[in-house]
């Protein structure tokens, strides 16, 4: 069963099981009904939050956890029940139902700030950026889980931790979730923009949609437990987004950057709080030999062809027939209806 099946990682994750003769059954889980369908996976409706997800989860083999919500970021509250608190109740669940597998999706953004000039392996602490409310949920959701350990060890538990993952068809979400309706897809192209930041000490990693799908997919059928660290090469700096983008780099310090984001930010002309770049600014870079020594994995794709698909995706308002990523239920607004929820609490 894989909870939040209809995102980002749940489409890829549910793309590879199905594929997987050994898989007998499969099922995705999520707020919604999507359209969409992917493989041998029937689909089932529940919220995390509020449903009764003991009876749903009696029987199954393995409990794939990815239901996550990045919005809204101005009422933290509403973030936290669901992805906290939700969270928790699905750990409840998996206990009572007698789930012997779970595997969730925790993210680069649990890890306390690290180096940015050496990789970091699983054992980095992972207590996140407190003022990041995506950094917070994840470290809380991490003790969580070390509970849960504690107390069910015929459990197996498998922790996934992926750096920023894109691919074309995530575009309209993503840019719906991060930078909102003002910035123009179409001209995000290389040769169009002029320059990119050179901002000191920016740096990130990324894979691709289906490769995260692929690791997740080991994570279920492989007797491994513990954390794993996703992500694909290269890392991407100052020097590499000019690559793609083929523009010049201008110096800008990263103060000035989060002073324009705060202000953006707290005038709702962008949904990504501040505090994500404060957060982007402090992660360290992640070692994934253990995934590959462990889960047998390796990325198809490079960081560099997943962002340059997303690029794509967002130059053509590419989507996917689900709740989650279609264009129909989650963007992009147009600007007239963004601006009218500015001021307004949901």
């Amino acid at each position: 069963m894989v909870i939040g099946g209809t995102g980002n990682l749940g489409t890829n994750t549910l793309r590879s099981l199905s594929a997987d003769p050994e898989v007998t059954r499969l099922i995705g889980i999520a707020r919604r009904r999507p359209r969409l369908e992917i493989g041998r996976t029937q689909w089932m409706t529940a919220d995390i939050a509020r449903s009764d997800l003991v009876p749903l989860l009696r029987g199954a083999d393995a409990v794939v956890h990815l239901a996550w919500i990045f919005q809204p970021t101005h009422h933290p509250y509403t973030t936290w029940r669901t992805n906290v608190l939700g969270s928790a109740r699905v750990f409840h669940a998996v206990a009572e139902a007698g789930v012997p597998t779970l595997v969730y999706s925790s993210s680069v953004g649990a890890y306390s700030p690290g180096p940015k000039d050496r990789f970091v392996g699983e054992d980095w602490p992972t207590h996140g950026w407190p003022t990041a409310a995506y950094s917070r949920e994840k470290a809380y959701v991490e003790r969580l889980l070390d509970g849960f350990e504690a107390r069910y060890p015929q459990c197996r538990v498998v922790r996934m931790r992926p750096g920023f993952v894109f691919e074309r068809r995530t575009a309209t979400e993503q840019r719906r979730i991060f930078a909102g309706p003002l910035v123009p897809g179409r001209l995000v192209r290389p040769g169009i923009v002029p320059v990119v930041p050179d901002i000191p000490g920016l740096k990130m990693q990324m894979l691709h949609s289906s490769d995260a799908g692929r690791a997740f997919h080991q994570a279920v059928m492989r007797p491994v437990r513990g954390a794993f660290n996703l992500a694909a090469a290269p890392v991407i700096d100052g020097d590499e987004l000019a690559a793609v983008f083929r523009a010049r780099k201008v110096k800008m310090p990263a103060a000035a950057v989060r002073a324009f984001l705060a202000a953006a930010w707290g005038l709702h002309l962008v949904p990504a709080s501040p505090h994500l770049f404060d957060l982007v600014m402090r992660l360290p870079l992640m070692d994934v030999s253990r995934a590959r020594d462990e889960l047998r994995w390796e990325p198809e794709y490079t960081s560099l062809y997943a962002f340059s698909e997303f690029l794509a995706g967002l130059r053509t308002g590419a989507d996917e027939d689900t709740p989650a990523l279609s264009k129909a239920s989650s963007g992009p607004l147009r600007v007239r209806e963004f601006f009218s929820g500015v001021g307004r609490t949901p």
